[in-house]
């Protein structure tokens, strides 16, 4: 009967330790203090809710571009990010004026701490949307001409990332983030499809190294590309059977705008060719990596990308066909100038 009374005790005593751990985790992320350390000692972050509108990303983009060359520069990371604490994150209720409104304190030579009381969050924000947004806007190149005394580049400034999905191809889409998966195990669904044709030109939508590429029996052929500044991880899976890559290999080096593979419906199959997804779709994901423990630990980052991708659907990239290669290719991927090489 004591035994019996101890256990009781027991597991009482690890029900209440459960529900204190489960508010106490509650209260980590609601005040915004989603960062852990590091074994160097360092604190990351290790969550981000991500959903600012595709409007709110055109206007911050235009607000940036805009000022680009002034000497009031307003960063689109730090206008959204001033957001964000205003909306507590959400980005639902979004106004242009209230971007307006801290573009314009900004330009008159107002810090962003001096706009807001709340600076820890700020920097939260900061920091996330930087990691998360650090490669859209920035300098390029693009070649204007070729001739025989060589290739002319003219610099530009402006939005450096293109649509996955090549221009001129029909694809659809929804918010499917967190959907429920069954295949292997149950798990909800960490990327973003877009339904299309088998075939259609897949592009890279930042510029960075492939990290990864080959079979995966979750994903089928999928490549793995990692910015140059190593925050962001892109994922293109389920290319497509028996042609799926467009002269991919890990190591390269991509500019955003290259076709780098096709749509298929390969996956969900240890073995390697197997269309064993039933709808042809790109399955697109994009992770944050802070630490290195993130990459693939239980503390993973991927991002919602349904607004995103269709802020990104106005930059397509312009593709043509090459006879001699049997290959697309993109006719305005830019030359990233953040590129190591």
């Amino acid at each position: 009967m004591k035994i019996y009374k101890r256990r009781a005790i027991q597991s009482i005593y690890l029900c209440i330790l459960c529900v204190l751990m489960l508010f106490e985790h509650v209260a980590y992320r609601t005040d915004m203090k989603t960062v852990t350390v590091a074994a160097d000692g360092s604190d990351y972050i290790k969550w981000i809710d991500f959903d600012i509108t595709a409007q709110a990303l055109a206007d911050a983009v235009k607000f940036d571009v805009d000022s680009y060359g002034s000497d009031t520069h307003v960063s689109h990371i730090t206008l959204l990010s001033l957001l964000a604490v205003k909306y507590g994150g959400s980005f639902k209720n979004y106004k242009k004026s209230d971007m307006q409104s801290f573009y314009d304190r900004l330009c008159t030579g107002e810090s962003p701490e001096d706009i807001t009381n709340n600076t820890k969050t700020l920097n939260y924000y900061l920091k996330a949307y930087s990691a998360v947004l650090g490669g859209m806007v920035g300098e390029y190149a693009v070649i204007t001409d070729r001739e025989k005394d060589g290739v002319f580049y003219q610099k530009r400034y402006g939005l450096k990332l293109f649509s996955p999905i090549a221009g001129g191809y029909y694809y659809n889409h929804y918010d499917d983030f967190g959907a429920a998966r069954s295949f292997g195990y149950k798990r909800v669904h960490l990327g973003h499809d877009m339904m299309g044709s088998v075939g259609t030109p897949i592009i890279a939508v930042e510029s960075g190294y492939v990290e990864a590429c080959g079979w995966n029996r979750f994903g089928g052929w999928r490549i793995g590309i990692r910015s140059f500044d190593g925050k962001r991880y892109y994922y293109y899976a389920h290319l497509r059977k028996g042609h799926p890559y467009n002269d991919i290999y890990e190591g390269k080096i991509i500019n955003a705008g290259e076709v780098i593979g096709y749509l298929g419906m390969t996956g969900y199959s240890s073995k390697q060719d197997t269309n064993n997804i039933n709808v042809p779709h790109l399955h697109f994901g994009l992770q944050i990596i802070f630490d290195s423990s993130q990459k693939d630990g239980w503390n993973q980052i991927w991002l919602d990308m349904y607004e995103f991708t269709k802020f990104l659907a106005k930059n397509r990239a312009d593709i043509a066909y090459s006879k001699d290669t049997g290959e697309h290719y993109s006719k305005n991927s830019i030359i990233d100038l953040s590129s190591p090489d």
